[in-house]
């Protein structure tokens, strides 16, 4: 623990606790991160604050929120005083991260060692921001990661890797073993980063309408896309698109879900 962190508080199991304390790991989330004076960072869930000095002693301005309130009084401690730095007590799954862009054209960059038990659901959350946000580079279960940067042909791809690559481009950066956390977790994890796509061809397509098509192209991944799809375009749509209907949709690109949402939805 460094001088000027928070004193050690035992990981509550309720909220998916599992701190990190591996300097080496630490060292190489920041240099991933790479955080420059200017830079308005959010960090979701700072725990003992393992991520947090380093942050703010960037020159960035930093927004933490932490849900655990008997980390907070710790957390004011340490960097309270710090410039730059603000705290705020709530559940990240019901934050307003919009609130936190305080100049026009501002952009968030998010990091975070999240919970696996909300990690889809924040990350979707957090992509709603759309234009606000710059980056987020998070923690996360080793599996997921996989999922997020998986590519076409692979059982990792799915509805999770393509609809976050809809929206971002996804570099998994190295994996992170369990003994570098206290509690240790009973899964590997691994650090991925997320940059958003900016006015690239694929978003000339409604996302909750290409949710739907995927959705359903997954809904029994051992049956082809004629079987999936049925209701929503037929095998001759599918030919027109160069599209095999006897396909399964694990073989399909994100280009060509795209392409069949546009079709069903024009």
């Amino acid at each position: 623990m460094k001088p000027d962190q928070p004193a050690p508080h035992r990981a509550r199991k309720r909220f998916g606790q599992n701190f990190l304390r591996d300097g080496a790991v630490i060292d190489r989330i920041v240099r991933a991160v790479a955080p420059q004076a200017g830079d308005h960072l959010v960090e979701i869930g700072p725990g003992h604050g393992a991520l947090t000095g380093e942050l703010v002693a960037s020159g960035a301005r930093l927004d933490v929120i932490e849900l655990d309130r008997d980390l907070v009084p710790g957390l004011l401690a340490a960097y309270g005083l710090r410039p730059g730095f603000r705290l705020h007590s709530a559940d990240a799954l019901k934050f307003d991260f919009a609130s936190l862009a305080v100049a026009p054209g501002s952009r968030l960059r998010v990091v975070g060692n999240l919970p696996y038990n909300i990690s889809t659901p924040l990350i979707f959350r957090l992509l709603d921001l759309g234009a606000q946000l710059q980056d987020m580079h998070f923690m996360l279960q080793r599996e997921v990661v996989q999922r997020l940067a998986a590519e076409p042909g692979g059982k990792d791809w799915g509805r999770l890797g393509i609809m976050a690559q809809f929206h971002c481009h996804v570099q998994a950066l190295f994996d992170v073993p369990p003994e570098a956390f206290s509690p240790p977790p009973k899964v590997h994890s691994a650090v991925v980063r997320m940059t958003p796509r900016a006015n690239e061809a694929l978003h000339q397509c409604d996302r909750r309408a290409l949710a739907q098509v995927v959705q359903a192209a997954f809904a029994h991944r051992r049956k082809t896309l004629r079987n999936n799809l049925k209701g929503l375009i037929d095998s001759a749509a599918l030919e027109a698109l160069g599209i095999d209907p006897g396909a399964r949709a694990e073989t399909l690109s994100l280009a060509q879900f795209v392409e069949i949402t546009n079709a069903v939805h024009v």
